[in-house]
């Protein structure tokens, strides 16, 4: 998968903060990120925070295992397939930061890769006098010879995008630059970009992201660069997106004209066409085949025949410019069963379905103009992914991994065999543990499920250690996965894990998101207490050995939840979370404090508006950093402080760099870890 495309996926989860009418705000002086009152309150939180859990017994021991995980030579690594060459980015010990390396496929498919570093991240850190985040490079094929280069301070959202050329190891001198930005952007040739970032006032929404699209020529400024499309709509935001294979390249310009509805527009010398379909829906086209693919989020009636929401359909893209409606149906959507993602090869397309919060792989082919499935041989229980191709064929890799499962790394051929590239070494002893799956019943009577990881021998008498964990928002799903350090600091040390499938995620569908939308959120937050409360009836835990976490998002779960049911829970982990709802303008998803009617009944869930000096709150543990432009530290410094105004003790730790993300390093994502799950330990054993 692109870098350009996990970015607009993590962009779009979060809504502008924006100012708004509010009442006072005792703490808005926590808002300024680099104020010097605000950092003095931020070290002195810091300072005590990593006093007290560094002295726990089990912080150094945690801390090295994550240490040692992270430097591991077994770890797959994150990689692309570009040309003849994969491509990643090792971090170790002599190289923090990183160096983004690649090898000869062949050598790779032999186990024996030929690594050559092409940019050493430290090296360009240290002669710049910058802390650069590597995010991402976009290569123009066929040759992948020039890239773009996504450069971060300190893992922010906000990047400068570099021209490099990949054969001579080096930035291209004169070549395409853009400063620093939410910047989105495609090659069209190698004499040419399409570009949509900050061209200068009034091109801009309030959060940074662009109104703009220009086609920006080598060799001339990039304020001369010619406008493509532009919206002032206000919120709605632009990027260009170009589909490229066998040859073949299809140019696109997407307008967003809210979180959930888009306006597409092909994209032909400067031609513009706008795509006719629902706004909800995802798109991708088959440059091998010439095939337009869509996936309904809505139902759809057209050309007289209606198609449900979650319907995978596909039709040939010049007769659907030509206005012809005839749709092919590749997969209706199941009970508990849906389309997670979709991808092409030269002439496949690859479908993961989401069966009961688990991705299984399947490959159609196309036959006599129809699609035809094509069994992938792939292990069973497990969550199974494609992760990329070899270029110009239609072999791809897919990898598997679950809870107790390391990842394994295959390749499917095209005569149908699976072969195993590479498989990853268990990271701790997996022999005592086994997965299960519960449902708990929600408030209004949905059933809510959610998986549990436990030792096999584990006594049901309410005392055990347990982790809740959960998300619910955007429509993103939670399926298992191998988290090696969750294995050795909570499993190992007789910890239970619990993940929540709650509404407002999409592990069932577009229903189950839209189930939990604006002043539905509730129902989100329902689900989690209903979860917890099952663990508890069934003795699984109890509310002393009970903590709850949550990213993100899931940060908001965690405030709304302990705020709400402080009763249940003994810990409370929220991890760079969005906690004051009275910043946000968020219409699609949260709502927007701006509007009164919104407000009402966004109110009653905003942590930081419902902390109470008459509850008693466990004490929760507050994790952010600095360069966090997606969920600002203000929140997380905000809630902290009014809980110590209304006499709740709380734990505060704010990381200088790290973006969104869990720090940029693996010395500070191992110090997160080891001052998370030294907490949980102290407060739930």
């Amino acid at each position: 998968m692109r870098t350009q495309t996990t970015l607009l996926a993590t962009i779009v989860l979060w809504a502008c903060i924006t100012s708004c009418q509010t009442a006072d705000d005792p703490f808005r002086w926590l808002e300024d990120v680099d104020g010097e009152q605000a950092l003095a309150w931020v070290e002195a939180h810091n300072e005590q925070t990593l006093t007290s859990l560094q002295n726990h017994p089990a912080f150094d021991t945690i801390y090295r295992r994550s240490l040692e995980i992270y430097h591991s030579e077994e770890a797959i690594l994150p990689w692309e397939v570009r040309g003849d060459f994969v491509y990643d980015l090792l971090q170790e010990e002599q190289h923090a930061r990183g160096v983004w390396r690649r090898a000869p496929l062949e050598s790779y498919l032999e186990g024996e890769p030929d690594w050559e570093v092409v940019l050493d991240l430290d090296a360009l850190s240290q002669a710049e006098g910058e802390n650069w985040v590597f995010k991402g490079a976009q290569c123009l094929p066929p040759a992948y010879a020039r890239c773009m280069f996504r450069l971060s301070r300190g893992g922010s959202d906000a990047a400068e995008i570099r021209e490099f050329d990949v054969e001579r190891k080096a930035f291209v001198e004169d070549g395409f630059f853009l400063p620093e930005a939410r910047t989105f952007y495609e090659w069209k040739d190698t004499n040419a970009l399409y570009v949509a970032t900050d061209f200068g006032e009034g091109t801009t929404t309030e959060s940074g992201l662009p109104q703009v699209v220009k086609e920006w020529e080598r060799g001339t400024p990039l304020k001369q660069a010619k406008i493509i499309f532009e919206t002032d709509s206000r919120g709605a935001w632009v990027f260009p997106w170009v589909e490229r294979a066998g040859g073949r390249s299809y140019a696109l310009i997407i307008h967003k004209a809210s979180r959930y509805e888009t306006i597409l527009f092909a994209l032909n010398e400067s031609q513009l066409r706008e795509l006719r379909i629902p706004g909800d829906a995802r798109i991708r086209i088959h440059p091998g085949l010439g095939m337009l693919v869509i996936l309904l989020k809505s139902d759809w009636t057209v050309g007289g025949a209606t198609y449900p929401e979650g319907a995978l359909l596909c039709i040939d893209y010049e007769r659907f410019l030509a206005g012809y409606r005839n749709f092919e149906l590749v997969f209706t959507p199941q009970e508990r069963a849906h389309v997670f993602s979709f991808s092409v090869t030269e002439s496949l397309l690859l479908v993961s379905i989401l069966r009961d919060a688990t991705r299984q792989l399947y490959r159609y082919r196309r036959e006599n103009g129809h699609w035809i499935l094509d069994p992938v041989d792939t292990p069973e229980h497990v969550n199974t992914y494609h992760t990329g191709q070899v270029e110009g064929s239609d072999q791809f890799f897919l990898t598997s991994e679950g809870f107790l499962t390391p990842p394994t790394l295959s390749l499917a051929r095209e005569d149908g065999t699976v072969i195993r590239v590479e498989q990853q070494e268990p990271q701790f002893d997996a022999g005592p543990y086994t997965v299960g799956r519960i449902e708990a019943t929600s408030a209004d009577g949905t059933l809510v499920p959610y998986f549990i990881v436990h030792r096999r021998d584990m006594v049901f008498d309410g005392q055990n250690p347990t982790l809740l964990h959960g998300f619910g928002g955007y429509g993103m799903s939670r399926v298992p996965y191998y988290d090696p350090v969750l294995g050795a600091a909570w499993l190992e040390r007789g910890g239970v894990y619990v993940l929540a499938n709650i509404r407002g995620g999409g592990e069932f569908g577009p229903s189950w998101h839209r189930a939990a939308l604006r002043e539905h959120r509730q129902r989100a937050f329902d689900d989690f207490i209903a979860v917890a409360e099952d663990v508890i009836a069934r003795s699984i835990s109890s509310p002393k050995h009970l903590g709850i976490m949550g990213h993100s998002n899931g940060g908001l779960l965690v405030g709304a939840v302990l705020t709400q049911r402080p009763e249940l829970f003994n810990a409370a982990v929220a991890l760079n979370p969005l906690l004051d709802l009275s910043r946000v303008s968020d219409r699609d998803e949260l709502g927007d404090a701006k509007d009164p009617n919104d407000w009402e009944y966004m109110r009653k869930y905003s942590p930081y508006h419902n902390v109470s000096p008459r509850k008693t709150y466990p004490k929760a543990l507050f994790v952010t950093a600095r360069t966090d432009d997606r969920a600002p530290p203000g929140d997380a410094r905000k809630m902290a402080a009014r809980m110590e105004e209304t006499g709740h003790s709380v734990y505060f730790y704010e990381a200088k760099e790290g973006g969104h993300g869990g720090g940029v390093t693996p010395h500070q994502r191992a110090l997160r870890n080891a001052l998370i799950f030294t907490y949980l330990l102290d407060q739930l054993r």
